[in-house]
């Protein structure tokens, strides 16, 4: 395939994504216009269980299968993929299981501790939980595979499962907070499905044994990248509901909902770029397609957080209109903490793609991770200085990763494949 063709390969795939992230997005985001539907304090516990769900490692569990899918295919070892699929499926259920049981003991504390009516929205979240552990497995095989189309559609799905079932929930069983949570299983569960079904091919391969030591190696360092990242992008909310009381947790959730929609736009740019720098990698092909993403990525979130300071609180007086004021004073921070985590994003999937790859810059990101929430837990007298706590620690992931990137001596080309050995 010649420059050009894969160049308009890449605009092709990443602009389906982008269609089908944002209309997830949309739909997901429909979801909290039912806000006006609830009794005070139930928008700030559904936020909170939402919270729980985003913490999971999702995305260093769907880059680590990426990875693996994308290295598999492009050196003819399927069947020792099959046993990594097998592996993790097994493993994060047996997780799952052991949490459930946690959950169980300390139920009690729990709903306590986080102000819920009744425990039945955190029965709802575990088995979200559970899912949300099986859906990046297939996702990763999917975005590994390159085929973008079934994974764009397995997103549309999750919304709008999610949206239906969380307006019956609302406004015909006035189940509320764990109505809307039953919407996200049910949109989920479709997801899952969706995704397993079009990645049968591989998991239902026959397995062969696989190099311990080797995949320990290679996923590690995503593990504990991506880990990191994902700790950046959502541990706030979790942390803003503990120390502040709900209505303020109510105007928290409803900002964050609008400013992860810069998040939504610009995600996929990275999405289509992982597996193709893994693939380019694994056969010693030499590529520059994450400086073409980075541009993008960057004039995107800039201009997206521009125009959404603007119009958002306009937004905001109509989706939310009990929360206008403190919402819209506290969005433009909150927008703009999100554009550089937008670019570290970007070039930590470059990074993590490539063999050259070594754990010290995962292990940097990962203590970068538990720093802020470290530093969370100590400057929290307002919800702007949580955001500037924010951005700070997004600046400094941004300008880690772009000294690893630059700076560092393994940061350079790709090195050649030995004979017979896959890199």
């Amino acid at each position: 395939m010649t420059h050009a063709a894969h160049r308009a390969s890449f605009f092709r795939q990443s602009g389906w994504l982008m269609i089908a992230n944002i209309g997830c997005g949309v739909l997901m985001f429909a979801v909290h216009l039912l806000n006006r539907r609830l009794p005070p304090g139930e928008y700030g516990s559904f936020g909170v269980f939402l919270a729980v769900v985003m913490l999971l490692p999702t995305m260093p569990l769907q880059m680590v299968l990426a990875q693996q899918t994308a290295k598999a295919l492009a050196t003819g070892r399927e069947a020792q993929l099959a046993g990594v699929i097998r592996l993790v499926w097994i493993g994060t259920s047996v997780i799952w299981l052991i949490g459930a049981i946690a959950v169980l003991v300390f139920q009690g504390a729990i709903v306590a501790r986080w102000k819920l009516g009744s425990p039945v929205g955190l029965w709802i979240t575990m088995v979200i939980l559970l899912l949300s552990l099986w859906l990046p497995m297939f996702w990763g095989i999917l975005q590994g595979q390159q085929n973008f189309l079934w994974l764009g559609w397995t997103m549309l799905s999750s919304g709008i499962g999610r949206i239906v079932v969380a307006t019956f929930a609302v406004f015909v069983l006035r189940a509320y907070a764990a109505g809307m949570m039953g919407g996200v299983l049910i949109g989920i569960a479709a997801a899952v499905g969706l995704g397993a079904w079009q990645t049968r091919a591989l998991w239902l391969h026959r397995a062969q044994p696989f190099d311990w030591r080797d995949l320990l190696r290679q996923v590690i360092p995503l593990a504990f990248g991506f880990l990191g990242f994902q700790i950046l992008f959502t541990a706030d909310t979790i942390l803003v509901g503990r120390f502040f009381p709900k209505p303020m947790v109510d105007c928290y959730v409803g900002a964050g909902t609008l400013s992860r929609a810069l998040m939504w736009l610009v995600l996929p740019l990275a999405a289509v770029m992982f597996p193709r720098i893994v693939h380019s990698a694994a056969r010693s092909e030499k590529t520059n397609l994450m400086g073409l993403v980075l541009m993008g990525t960057g004039v995107l979130a800039v201009l997206s957080a521009a125009g959404l300071s603007l119009v958002g609180p306009w937004i905001i007086q109509i989706i939310f209109p009990a929360f206008v004021v403190t919402a819209s004073r506290i969005l433009p921070w909150y927008v703009f903490a999100m554009v550089p985590l937008a670019l570290a994003n970007v070039i930590l999937n470059d990074l993590l793609a490539r063999p050259a790859s070594k754990l010290l810059p995962s292990c940097c990101v990962l203590g970068l991770a538990v720093a802020y929430l470290f530093a969370l837990t100590q400057f929290h007298d307002s919800l702007v200085t949580v955001l500037k706590t924010m951005g700070m620690f997004n600046l400094i992931l941004l300008t880690a990763c772009a000294a690893f990137r630059w700076l560092s001596p393994a940061a350079g080309p790709v090195p050649a494949a030995r004979p017979g050995i896959p890199t």
